[in-house]
């Protein structure tokens, strides 16, 4: 289920580009201006709108680290904000002076890519604020980029239908010379590594997406290995789109992308195997952005209508797993806005208020019986009781169920849940980073395997167990896709 949450209609030209942080939402427009938005009310902060683009402001975006946002403009400039007081903290004047039309952060926030008119690309260093690197594309105005979450390296897509592979010393990998016919227009990685099917340990591989002026998304897989550089490869074309494709993002598990095209339409895929879940018809013009939260279930599109919808997604895809709040989030996990999401998608509208208003989370969700219902929570309607009594025993036999068959080794030994970032304490054994982090925090600097002291609270990556883990979901996953199915 995709439901429209809220629509903002403060821009008064075509809103061009929209962006998440953990904590704000940004869009910004031909009039010049950049706003900003609370994600827990969709209110618009006191220092909204920014001000400091002297033409129409084509791409904004936030760094990783939330302490920055980009955003870049027809006036040749690439301004730095800070989120938090609308603070302008710098000024990057691209090399050529042409309109800047799209800017990326590096995923560490260490670098910023800005691609102009003219084909320039500048790196610029974040924290130093100046220009490191600049080159040219061999034709046409850059207007995608994005960089892999891998490694550093970064694509840029032009006009001319060319995507270009560049490393952050500025030196090209690899030219897709024809990507889209006509020009591609957006390019977007998937933050989850995959597994390509290829027996090759040492190669990382992700998933990129480029929207194009032939009406297609293309899906690609990159991988690289160093030193030996990197590789791009189709994976399969969509073309579900009437009219060229604007605008694309993935979600933060990688499971569903998402597209808007000029045909004033909004397509929510299953990226695993191209197949199109909805379509959204609410804009009534080009759907110029796309751009999903980091951590909650909501999507925002923005338009040439001037406005920027907020969209809600809370469905269960083809291998029946729920895709809400972190999407591989346990329920116990969930937030209090995350519980009304569901109880809005399990047709008990009506307990959203007084959930809300109790700050019922998903630890308390599970644990509320007839009693905590009725005395303190105050619900005297019997069949809205039962109903929502029976919706819980139903989501906790649904955890149980996705645990079984999951190797043990893929569960964290403190949550018991499928683990999405393993890393290995000190004690040799992986756990889920937030369980450890949260275990040492609490100042218990034992081993929760062991019992016996940890040599340090330093965990690393387990990038072995990771791809395990993603190759098994990967699988159970193949078990459900259609038979017809075609992928290049």
């Amino acid at each position: 289920m995709v439901t429209l949450v809220q629509t903002l209609t403060d821009h008064i030209d075509d809103v061009n580009c929209c962006a998440f942080s953990s904590t704000y939402l940004a869009s910004c427009s031909l009039d010049k201006t950049i706003r900003l938005y609370l994600l827990k009310d969709f209110s618009e902060l006191p220092f909204s709108p920014l001000k400091g683009h002297s033409y129409g402001v084509h791409s904004c975006c936030f760094s990783s680290c939330g302490k920055f946002l980009a955003s870049s403009s027809t006036d040749g400039m690439t301004v730095l904000w800070n989120p938090q007081t609308g603070d302008k903290l710098a000024i990057l004047k691209q090399p050529s002076e042409s309109p800047v039309r799209v800017c990326k952060f590096s995923h560490d926030s260490n670098y910023l890519v800005s691609g102009a008119a003219d084909g320039t690309v500048a790196l610029w260093d974040v924290h130093w604020k100046k220009l490191r690197r600049t080159s040219t594309v061999k034709d046409g105005s850059v207007i995608a980029c994005d960089f892999s979450p891998g490694g550093n390296y970064f694509v840029t897509g032009s006009t001319s239908g060319e995507l270009t592979v560049w490393d952050c010393q500025m030196k090209c990998h690899l030219n897709v010379e024809t990507a889209h016919d006509l020009g591609v227009t957006c390019c977007e990685f998937s933050p989850q590594p995959i597994n390509d099917g290829m027996d090759n340990s040492r190669s990382q591989c992700f998933l990129m997406a480029s929207c194009g002026q032939d009406n297609k998304i293309n899906v690609w897989i990159m991988s690289h290995e160093e030193p030996a550089g990197c590789e791009l490869r189709m994976r399969c074309s969509l073309n579900r789109h009437t009219a060229p494709v604007l605008s694309c993002c993935f979600s933060p598990d990688g499971q569903i992308l998402v597209s808007g095209s000029v045909d004033k339409s909004i397509i929510i895929w299953n990226s695993t195997n191209g197949a199109p879940l909805y379509t959204l018809t609410q804009h009534k013009r080009y759907v110029t952005a796309c751009a999903f939260a980091r951590d909650l279930p909501l999507i925002a599109t923005g338009s040439m209508d001037k406005t920027v919808n907020i969209w809600r997604i809370g469905f269960k895809n083809y291998s029946g797993a729920d895709l809400s709040g972190n999407f591989r989030r346990s329920v116990q996990h969930w937030s209090d806005d995350e519980v009304c999401s569901w109880l809005s998608t399990e047709e008990l509208q009506e307990l959203v208020v007084v959930f809300k208003s109790n700050n019922i989370d998903g630890q308390e969700l599970l644990n509320l019986t007839k009693e905590n219902l009725v005395n303190d929570l105050k619900i005297e309607s019997l069949g809205l009781r039962n109903k929502a009594l029976r919706k819980i025993e139903e989501l906790k036999a649904k955890m149980e169920s996705i645990c079984v068959g999951v190797p043990d080794e893929f569960l964290c030994p403190i949550s018991r849940e499928i683990m999405t970032d393993p890393v290995i304490a000190s004690d040799g054994y992986s756990y889920e980073r937030e369980a450890i982090e949260s275990w040492i925090n609490t100042k218990k600097r034992t081993s929760p395997m062991t019992n016996m002291p940890l040599e340090s609270s330093l965990i690393t990556p387990n990038r072995t167990l990771k791809m395990a883990i993603d190759r098994w979901i990967d699988a159970q996953q193949v078990l459900q896709l259609p038979a017809n199915l075609q992928l290049k």
